[in-house]
């Protein structure tokens, strides 16, 4: 049975993007793209929503290009490597290969997912995230907190969740961020 792991980077107060809905404070360094990246190569299925799909799919169009830092172009590859399951209710069709589109999030079609997969599955965006924290799927969470408040904004965790973790690694890195792997017990 496959893992899924839900990874996000977040302000210190526990933001993913601001009031505004930007998260170009959220830049990650070159070392912490590696982790990602690195994390990425684990992957064989990405969960996503509307939003994160279409904050991720830029990759598809980056993959390739020969001017892209080899630290990004490293992660292209193995981000378009994988499948994607994007849940919506408005899209109507992907816009990438190796993704396809599902109506609403089900618990029960992802625990099968999980149960049949040969690698890791990853999912994204905080609002889909919630969603599986909640039905219990998910079991290990990273947050890449940088080193910035924004004070409002949409939250990584969703309010109202208890779950029981136990620390699995925690790192620094140049910039000041701080990566916290949990696994779920």
């Amino acid at each position: 049975m496959a893992r899924l792991v839900y990874a996000t980077i977040c302000s210190l107060d526990g933001y993913v993007n601001d009031a505004q809905g930007e998260f170009d404070w959220a830049q990650p360094d070159e070392q912490l793209h590696d982790h990602f990246t690195d994390l990425a190569r684990t992957i064989g299925t990405y969960l996503y929503g509307r939003r994160m799909h279409e904050t991720m799919v830029v990759w598809e169009d980056l993959y390739g290009t020969p001017v892209l830092p080899p630290h990004l172009r490293t992660f292209a590859e193995a981000w378009v490597a994988s499948d994607k399951v994007v849940y919506s209710g408005t899209l109507d069709e992907p816009g990438i290969p190796r993704a396809r589109i599902e109506r609403e999030f089900d618990a029960v079609d992802v625990r099968h997912l999980k149960d049949r997969a040969d690698r890791d599955l990853g999912i994204g965006g905080p609002t889909l995230a919630a969603h599986a924290l909640t039905a219990g799927l998910v079991d290990e969470i990273q947050l890449a907190v940088v080193p910035a408040i924004v004070g409002a904004g949409t939250r990584a965790l969703p309010d109202g969740l208890r779950l029981d973790l136990e620390l699995l690694e925690h790192r620094t890195f140049p910039q000041g961020s701080v990566l916290l792997r949990y696994a779920v017990r």
